[in-house]
């Protein structure tokens, strides 16, 4: 070998380069078998083609076709069904936002009116409290007054009837006959002079 390759540094340098022959039995050629003059490539060519034409002849593609179509359609229903039901459900949430916002804006509404109802029973209790203690304290102030009224008058009742009591007595023993003449003359004359 005149000709030097490049050595492999993980080759050791004694051994320059290996070659191996493989030698058959007799030297004589092998034949691939065949079947009906066909090899197995040409076989195999032949197979595919008969499972092909039958494959047509049955209408397989078309059944294939028709049932990717069925199922396509089926696919496009169920889109569609879902796309309503998605629509409808968007109506029914917009409905029940408008009824929530309707529903706040009517509580807010029934709180308002019940603040003001309620600050009206206030001032309402307020003014029937304060007329019910003004007329309290007017008949009360009534009922004092005709209570002094009415001890002043059975006061004076009684003073009168007791001064009625002491001037008869004290007449009884200090005046006689023509006193009493006298003292009636005395009113006549004051009563005639009015």
């Amino acid at each position: 070998m005149s000709d030097a390759q490049p050595q492999d540094p993980g080759q050791p340098a004694e051994h320059a380069q290996a070659v191996a022959s493989v030698q058959h039995n007799g030297g004589d050629l092998h034949e691939e078998p065949t079947a009906f003059g066909l090899g197995a490539p040409a076989f195999i060519s032949l197979a595919m083609i008969v499972v092909i034409a039958i494959i047509v002849w049955k209408k397989v593609p078309a059944a294939i076709g028709r049932a990717l179509d069925a199922k396509i359609a089926t696919i496009r229903d169920q889109l569609a069904e879902a796309e309503s039901l998605r629509k409808e459900a968007e109506a029914l949430k917009a409905e029940y936002q408008a009824k929530a916002a309707s529903a706040d804006k009517d509580r807010a509404a029934l709180l308002e009116r019940a603040k003001h109802e309620a600050e009206e029973i206030v001032a309402k209790a307020k003014t029937d409290a304060e007329a019910l203690v003004e007329r309290r304290t007017r008949m009360a102030e009534d009922k004092i007054a005709a209570e002094e009224r009415s001890a002043v008058e059975q006061l004076r009742a009684t003073a009168a009837d007791a001064a009625a009591k002491a001037a008869a007595k004290l007449i009884g023993e200090r005046h006689d006959a023509a006193t009493d003449a006298q003292l009636v003359d005395r009113a006549i004359k004051e009563i005639a002079g009015r």
